[in-house]
């Protein structure tokens, strides 16, 4: 298994003046259900090199086994100050493709013409991809083959709008994941805010937050081992 994992270059929580980026949770845990099972694990950004980590997802209210394994883990912090730039791949060298989430991804991935690409292009090959969190509205562009928006008619989930209102940045962010997924007519489902909630339609796997991440990427690793 080779799997690409894309996270965000954008830093900048709207202009309150606080940092933002990708949230440790939802890359540490899918990165080692990936490197668990045996995949090969290669990380992207827009703009390559170290992407930036909301550096509240550090606190230790946020830390978990596995972001504690991450940080004393010299090789998987090495993969971070590495990574390759998103409009230099494409799906063909890739199995599988995921999203972590954090604030972030709103702000640059959802509106990324090489994000938007790769997604369409993985799932038309038979590829799954896979987003969690914030990560899902990164979808609002992609479009199915025959055109209509990509979630038209799936089920997806993806941060709620009362997960948004306890962090106090629902106007903050330049949309709401909840309300960007139904608005183009997917058909979204949610479990308990902050309980790990994860929906798959065919090959699209969606996380609701950061407690989804790890069970999303169990998901895409069951999905591959069993074609």
């Amino acid at each position: 298994m080779k799997i690409l994992m894309v996270l965000t270059s954008h830093d900048r929580l709207g202009d309150t003046g606080r940092k933002t980026g990708f949230w440790l949770e939802e890359f540490a845990a899918p990165y080692y259900v990936f490197k668990d099972a045996g995949a090969e694990v290669v990380v992207v950004s827009p703009q390559g090199g170290r992407p930036p980590l909301d550096p509240k997802s550090a606190e230790p209210d946020f830390q978990t086994d596995t972001t504690r394994r991450f940080e004393a883990d010299a090789a998987a912090m090495a993969v971070l100050d590495e990574t390759g730039r998103l409009d230099a791949v494409s799906h063909e060298s890739f199995d599988a493709v995921f999203y972590p989430g954090g604030h972030g991804p709103l702000w640059d991935l959802a509106e990324d013409p090489a994000s938007i690409k790769l997604i369409e292009t993985t799932l038309a090959a038979g590829k799954p991809v896979a987003l969690v969190c914030h990560a899902p509205g990164v979808l609002r562009h992609a479009k199915a083959p025959d055109g209509k928006p990509l979630v038209d008619g799936r089920k997806v989930t993806g941060f709620t709008n009362t997960e948004e209102e306890a962090v106090g940045l629902t106007e903050v962010v330049p949309f709401l994941v909840e309300d960007e997924l139904v608005r183009n007519g997917g058909l979204y489902a949610k479990g308990a805010d902050w309980g790990p909630f994860v929906v798959a339609d065919g090959l699209l796997v969606t996380g609701q937050n950061p407690a989804s991440s790890g069970p999303a990427a169990e998901r895409l690793v069951a999905h591959l081992a069993n074609r």
